[in-house]
């Protein structure tokens, strides 16, 4: 015996058609005036922006796989076309002989650098500046909780 589904309420409907219409509007704008500004795409930034805030520059590809949401497959394929433009570098990982790490390179960090300015803006101008403090903290409180809830082991 199935129940019946249970339907939103015009008011839960507005909530979900208005994140949806947010985030699809407010990531297509940044990525392109990323694209646009320093000729990066959102998974480079995140790539590099990962491995700049790591102390060493580097991350094991599995942890930024995970990171990003990625099969370590299309990881590997998109590495390697940064690793072709000399954003970044492979290594083999000591610890591990089946590992690999992704290192910063110079002109990783110099293209980071040049797209961290304009992207930070971008974020600011976009939503940032458009909620009120308490808003922030009432939106940083709602994202936690989805994605504690999306990333508990009972409901992954």
């Amino acid at each position: 015996m199935t129940s019946s589904p249970r339907w939103l309420t015009p008011e839960e409907q507005s909530a979900w058609q208005a994140y949806r219409r947010m985030t699809l509007l407010l990531n297509a704008r940044i990525s392109r005036e990323l694209a646009d500004d320093c000729g990066l795409s959102d998974p480079d930034y995140d790539v590099l922006s990962t491995l700049g805030e790591s102390a060493d520059s580097r991350r094991r590809v599995n942890e930024l796989a995970d990171r990003m949401l990625w099969s370590r497959s299309r990881l590997s394929h998109h590495l390697t076309r940064m690793q072709q433009r000399g954003l970044i570098a492979r290594e083999h990982c000591v610890d591990d002989g089946r590992g690999a790490l992704v290192v910063l390179t110079a002109e990783g960090r110099r293209k980071l650098e040049q797209a961290a300015t304009g992207h930070v803006e971008a974020v600011r101008r976009h939503f940032i500046d458009l909620l009120t403090p308490e808003e922030i903290t009432a939106f940083t409180t709602i994202g936690n909780k989805i994605t504690t809830h999306l990333t508990t082991p009972e409901t992954t």
